[in-house]
This record gives structure tokens, sequence and C-alpha cells, in this order.
């Protein structure tokens, strides 16, 4: 994720104020020191790692905590406070008719994002068109129709027209039924003379509400001369930024976004149409400090399920929290679970899950544990539909069937079967609360961390999470 070993760098100086409850100036000036090491190592501008280093100083120095506030939690505060001015505000997108412009270098992941953005407007409960401008790029057009079709959005190209201003003159005309209009635009390897002139030009015939910079997370310090050419040229009203599921620095973005004195307004998070996210400072922040992000958490929750709902009328989750849970039930849990994308991005946004917990997994624990639900899932392909209602009934005979049947051992089984008694143990805790009990609930979920553990990541813990845990 995007600044990710800036997160777990400040996370290890904070958990060194543990117990602290008064800093001395060695304490503030190690987590300064951490944060500009931090930063300068992710490729954020010099100017605005002076600036938000000499901010969190001064704070941590003159303010005093609020009573009973750990000298921990005090600076915690200061530095979420100050990383949360540092990437500003949201970009501003009304759920209204609209156009938008995309600009970027080939292989920012324009293309992609389009398709993304438009998915994204669509369950907004908007109509969006995709216009496809790239007559330079071979494969632009393919590309761009196959995501729009996944995404199952409105699309309009002519791979036989080498003039793009045409193409998104016509690409309007044709989709004139659309709410939001967002035209494709096609990149360089750098910033060339006819790149600027070109996109110029389309800008003159779509007239867009909005030009979107889109930006690779791995730029590094190229973003800031970028940035300046393209805002320069159109204007830029805000930043996507792509490729949030690799190794990426990040640092970049901030630059471009403080260089064009606009916003962040998506991130891409992964190679989905689905794997997008509107930014929202807040929640971000929160993440990578180790927060958590539960808003964010619930609505990929929401989405998931219903997306999962849609291809089973039969299945209503609401129905787990009445009746009896089963191993149909986990099923499709383990579906939405998939859903809602990679297992340590949802870590993230669970308080005490992710940050200083993720940094504690071996390295290939998140690979061991959608292995893990893989075969989970295998092994009740291979079950009756008896089974699958009444997993009670599978005794030693059936084990052993089940596990011919699916390829894995009878352990796995066992595990299976052990993990959804846990499930169902847990769900009935759940069952006859209240919204109060629940709101009750969540808060303490908040201030304790999450709680829990995660037995079957590591091999060993309890309490767990989901189908994994």
């Amino acid at each position: 994720m995007v600044l990710d070993n800036l997160g777990s760098s400040l996370r290890s100086s904070l958990d060194k104020l543990q117990g602290k409850s008064r800093l001395d100036e060695e304490d503030v000036e190690e987590i300064v020191k951490e944060i500009q090491r931090s930063l300068l190592s992710a490729d954020v501008d010099v100017s605005l790692v002076m600036d938000l280093s000499s901010s969190i100083e001064e704070r941590a120095t003159e303010e005093e905590p609020p009573a009973g506030t750990s000298a921990r939690d005090h600076v915690l505060k200061i530095v979420y406070e100050e990383l949360v001015d540092l990437v500003g505000e949201s970009t501003e997108l009304p759920l209204e008719s609209q156009t938008i412009l995309l600009a970027g270098l080939q292989g920012s992941g324009k293309t992609t994002s389009a398709a993304k953005m438009a998915w994204w407007f669509s369950k907004k409960g908007l109509r969006p068109a995709v216009i496809q401008t790239d007559t330079f790029r071979p494969g632009a057009y393919d590309q761009a129709k196959q995501m729009c079709e996944r995404a199952e959005v409105s699309f309009y190209g002519d791979p036989d027209e080498s003039d793009p201003v045409k193409i998104a003159r016509e690409g309007l005309e044709a989709t004139e039924d659309a709410d939001v209009h967002i035209v494709d635009t096609a990149g360089r390897h750098a910033l060339e003379d006819d790149l600027i002139a070109e996109i110029e030009e389309i800008e003159d015939v779509v007239e867009p509400d909005r030009s979107l910079l889109v930006l690779d997370a791995a730029i590094g310090q190229g973003a800031k001369e970028q940035a300046r050419e393209f805002d320069d040229a159109i204007g830029i009203g805000g930043v996507v930024v792509t490729k949030l599921d690799g190794t990426a620095k990040g640092g970049g973005a901030l630059t471009a976004v403080n260089e064009t004195g606009s916003s962040i307004a998506f991130l891409g998070t992964g190679e989905t149409v689905q794997d997008i996210e509107r930014f929202e400072p807040n929640g971000f922040i929160s993440r990578l400090l180790g927060m958590g992000d539960l808003k964010q958490l619930s609505e990929r929750v929401e989405r998931a399920m219903a997306e999962t709902q849609e291809e089973d009328d039969d299945w209503d989750p609401e129905d787990i929290m009445e009746g009896s849970f089963t191993l149909k039930d986990m099923q499709k849990q383990m579906e939405a679970m998939n859903r809602m994308g990679p297992l340590d991005q949802v870590l993230d946004m669970i308080p005490g899950l992710g940050g200083g917990f993720k940094d504690q997994l071996p390295d290939d624990a998140m690979d061991v544990t959608q292995d893990r639900m893989h075969s989970f899932d295998v092994i009740m392909d291979s079950m009756t539909e008896n089974e699958l209602e009444n997993p009670r009934s599978i005794g030693a005979s059936r084990v052993r069937r089940i596990a011919r049947g699916s390829g894995k051992d009878e352990e796995t089984v066992q595990e299976l079967l052990e993990q959804h008694k846990m499930m169902e143990q847990t769900i009935q805790q759940f069952q006859g609360m209240g919204d109060g009990d629940m709101q009750r609930m969540m808060k303490k979920l908040q201030n304790q961390g999450g709680g829990g553990g995660m037995g079957g990541l590591g091999g060993g813990g309890g309490g767990g999470l989901g189908p994994f845990g």
C-alpha cells in the first residue's frame, strides 16, 4: 500500500513511547527524524517533508496532552492530523451529470482507471460511458472495450479513425444518453509537445467539468514535472493514484497533488474493475497508522454481500442472524470475502489487525490464507446438498469420501468442519443483538484494537476472523 514503509516505521517509533506520560526532546526528535527518513525514501518532495516534520515537532513540543492521554496517543493524534492535512481533501466529484477528462503518461493506468471509475459511478446509480481516444498505443481500443464490458458500462471508440479529436466529438454524440462521460486520452513515454497539443485539442472539444491526472504510484520525483506540465495545459482538478497493490512507494502522488494545488480523487488498488476506492483522507491515514477504516470496510462488505446475493436469489445473509449457520452460508461468505479484495487490504481496515499486527506476519501469510480458503471451497464443492445444509451429519466415513473427491487430505476436511463450528458459535453470540448492542461492540473494537486473533494465519491463536481464522 502507498507509503506502507512510512506506516511501519512510524508505528515502530510510537511503540517506544508506550508507558510514557510525557515527552522529552529526544523522543520528539527521534519521531521527526523517522518521519523525514520515511517520507524521503517514499519519494515525497523535500519541501513537503520539511514542512510536515516542522509542524509535528512544534505541536509535539508545545501542546500539552489532554488529561489521561498517554504520550504515545498524543503524538499519534498529532501525526494523524498533520498527515491528513498533508494529503488534503478528497477531490469533489458530485453524483450528477459531468464530463471527466483523464490525462497521464503511457503506462500510468489511464485506460484501466477509466473503466474502474465508470464502474464506480454505475454503482452510485448513474449511467457512465467511456470514450477511448487513444489512437497512438496499439491495443488501446481492445483493452478499453474489454474492460468496459467487464464493468458493464457503455463504451465508444473507433479503431479505424486516426483523429482522436474526431473520436472525442463523435463519442459524446453517440453516448449522449449517459450521465457521466469519461474521456480517456493517449499517453506517451515522456512529456512530448504533440501529447500536450493533442490533449489541449481534445479538451476544447469535450469541455470537461474536471480533468484528472492519472499517476502510477511508482512515479517518484518525476511526478513534479509531469503534474506541472499537464496543469499548465489543461488544469488538473484531481489525481488518480494507480497500482497501489504493488510495492510502489507512492510519495510522488503527494508531490503531484501539492504541485497542482489539487487533491486525490481515486485510488486504484488492484487489477479488476472493482479494485477502486474513493479517496477519503481520514480513512486512508487511519489505515496507514494501523487504526483501521471501518467506513471503507463497511462499504466493501455491503457491496460484496449484495453482489454475492445477486448470483443466488435464494441466499439471504440476514437469515444467518435468525436461523442456523450452514456450510452453504459459510461458502457464500467466502465468496463475498473474495469480492472484498486482497486480504492484506481488508486487514488494514480492521482496527488492530492492520498496521503493526500485519507487520508481524510471515511474508507468505496472506498467500497461505488465500490457499486455505480455496481448499475449503474445493472441499465444499465435493459435498452433497444435505451435507452442506447439515454439517453435523458428516462422520468419519463421509470425511474420507469428501477428501478423496476433493483431492484434499482428511485433516483439511476436519479443519473446515472445525472452522464452521467456530463461526457458528460466534454468530450465535450476535443473534438477538439490538442496534445499541452492536454499536457498543463496534466502539469497543475501535478502542481495543480488534481483539481476537488470527488463528489460521500463522498456525496458532484463537478467535479468528472468518473462514481463515
